[in-house]
């Protein structure tokens, strides 16, 4: 008899659900991507909803629904935390007890309210029914979603974020369908949240700039690294660690940082619209390096104590590419496999996971290359249904069969026209991985400032990302391994850079951004890096046609893949997303599946100053 699970992860910051079949991952959806309100933490009606609907079932056909964490182990770190600071915090105790007194302490409850209405709303002619509840912790939850969907029969986990229920990084051994805890640092003491405070104090939003201030780390020198290792942390050898909570204010307070942190650093947090310097750029930089060797330093330990030779990555700070990037190259251990969606939406999968393989012990049985099919796991729409909402908006278009259309679109990109990419499933976690994505030609040395000004309206020095064929990304990149979900770096090929003259040498900071590194400029940052992605024949056929197709038109088997969205926007979900993103930036052409559209035969659309001021704001 089939049996199905539910995840669910909601209630703190990007929630999702994610439905399993006799574990088999089926389908994860992030609520964001209906809401359209970027990093959603509601309740995931519409993602569940979709999950169900997409495979004909409704909650009556569900086994279990597992939650992705303990709400009550958070509610007691919360308790001791605001008891060790009392009186201070005061505000921020009484702000997080309205909530948690309203709707958190009582989660199962509540739970089961909303999946009765939600009942209620699918199926009419029966009572309702609710299945079974269960609750993961949180970094278990992780660990679930890093070891399950992997290739390895064992293999040493590592999950570190910003906390769960009191876990900060955790480590744990997987082996079959089990997996076990070996240690774990607690809260207070988070590189997540140690990351996340020069996120604040850099100007960016916790929980959603911390790849911005990633990005903007190669622009600065590392000038700050003793004195956050003097005065903030200490690492030990084997890459555990402890913070000098004096410096921070995240454990008792609406901030990140304290005023000690500011004087230390000699300045007050930047506002998000004043401008980057070069203070900031270094500060980047340096906090990137103290990551990297705490990574690099709790994977050394952690193969010496274990002797495993696969490691696999969750959590939010997995999704440092240039940290994965650095322990790659390390090579500690022979292989490592990254969960793409690693930060909480990927816990509901976790979590469902966990469901079939511990509560309800049923084997595992590896794929060789991984079990997320991709990522690829989202809303996917019909050439029929396409056409559909194109004619009853009287859109015009051509339809195209795959030949003809990756030749014309090769063409296009070879012109240096930015293209809005439409294909297949959506894809789960935050990268676009070929469903959902913005393309250009890497060879324009104008598409990187084209696509951030004018297409996704973002900061001038955010990097681009290749999309490379499996097979010719050794060619390319100081890379000979897979890198499907774009969470690796890695340097440009030696002989496609370019050396910068001695003037160029002298600049500093931002002044970096316009000179030309490699014969791929539109994907090289300034420190000759690419954070790469590799498209296989297997996962996505047609994103590798035209990536191939473009290849055959130029030699370049690399281009230019941005996410179909603006900033502050989430993922495009729907064709009606994609139309409406299309219209009102500067993108040149549409392809939704086989359908093309040139902006120039469109109907002309009044400019929303609005609209576009609305996601500057980010």
């Amino acid at each position: 008899m089939t049996k199905w699970i539910l995840g669910i992860s909601c209630f703190y910051h990007d929630s999702s659900a994610s439905i399993i079949r006799d574990g088999e991952i089926i389908k994860a959806v992030q609520e964001e991507r209906f809401s359209r309100k970027k990093h959603d933490s509601r309740f995931p009606v519409n993602a569940i909803r979709y999950c169900l609907k997409s495979q004909g079932i409704d909650l009556r056909d569900i086994d279990s629904i597992i939650y992705y964490e303990k709400p009550l182990l958070t509610f007691e770190r919360l308790l001791e935390t605001y008891l060790g600071v009392a009186p201070r915090g005061i505000r921020s105790f009484i702000a997080a007890m309205q909530v948690w007194l309203k709707e958190k302490l009582f989660l199962k409850s509540e739970l089961k309210k909303l999946f009765q209405s939600l009942q209620s709303q699918l199926v009419t002619d029966s009572k309702p029914h609710i299945p079974k509840f269960l609750f993961s912790e949180h970094h278990q939850s992780h660990a679930a979603a890093a070891f399950y969907p992997s290739p390895f029969e064992e293999a040493v986990v590592l999950c570190m974020d910003g906390v769960g229920e009191w876990a900060t990084t955790s480590t744990w051994i997987g082996k079959g369908n089990k997996i076990k805890p070996l240690w774990e640092i607690n809260f207070p003491h988070s590189l997540g949240l140690l990351y996340s405070a020069f996120t604040y104090y850099c100007g960016f939003k916790v929980n959603s700039g911390e790849y911005k201030l990633m990005g903007l780390a190669p622009y600065g020198t590392p000038n700050f690294v003793e004195k956050i290792k003097d005065y903030l942390i200490d690492i030990k050898d084997d890459g555990t660690f402890k913070l000098d909570i004096s410096y921070f204010k995240y454990h008792r307070g609406f901030r990140m940082t304290s005023k000690k942190f500011h004087k230390l650093f000699g300045a007050p947090p930047r506002e998000s619209e004043k401008e980057l310097t070069q203070f900031h750029m270094d500060l980047a930089a340096s906090i990137q390096v103290v990551t990297e060797e705490i990574v690099i330093k709790i994977a050394r330990s952690l193969q010496k104590e274990t002797g495993m030779k696969n490691l696999c990555l969750s959590g939010g700070v997995a999704l440092n590419c240039v940290a994965n990037g650095k322990l790659l190259e390390e090579k500690i251990f022979d292989e490592i496999w990254i969960q793409p969606a690693s930060g909480d939406a990927g816990s509901s999968l976790g979590a469902a996971l966990l469901g079939w393989h511990d509560y309800y012990k049923n084997p595992r049985k590896p794929n060789k290359d991984d079990s997320m099919k991709g990522t690829y796991l989202g809303c996917d729409f019909s050439n029929k249904e396409i056409i559909s909402y194109l004619e009853g908006i009287n859109a015009p278009f051509q339809s195209m069969k795959d030949i003809e259309l990756f030749e014309k679109l090769a063409q296009i990109l070879d012109e240096g026209k930015v293209i809005g990419w439409f294909n297949g499933p959506m894809e789960f976690g935050p990268r676009a991985l070929g469903g959902r994505s913005i393309i250009g030609d890497p060879r324009n040395e104008k598409m990187q400032s084209v696509m951030n000004l004018k297409i996704k309206y973002r900061e001038s020095f955010r990097p681009f990302a290749p999309s490379v064929l499996e097979e010719d990304v050794s060619n390319q990149f100081e890379m000979n391994v897979k890198s499907p979900y774009m969470l690796l770096v890695a340097q440009i090929k030696s002989e496609l850079c370019k050396k910068m003259t001695k003037e160029q040498q002298k600049l500093f900071g931002i002044e970096k951004l316009n000179i030309t590194r490699s014969t791929l400029p539109a994907i090289t940052h300034v420190d000759y890096s690419a954070r790469i992605q590799t498209v296989s024949k297997k996962t996505n056929h047609r994103y590798y046609k035209l990536i191939n197709a473009f290849k055959k038109k130029t030699g370049c088997p690399t281009i230019v893949n941005t996410s179909f969205n603006v900033r502050g926007e989430p993922i495009v979900c729907t064709p009606q997303d994609a139309y409406r993103c299309f219209m009102r930036t500067e993108m040149d052409i549409l392809v939704l599946q086989n359908q093309i559209l040139l902006k120039t035969e469109q109907p002309l659309i009044e400019k929303e100053e609005s609209w576009k001021q609305e996601f500057e704001l980010d």
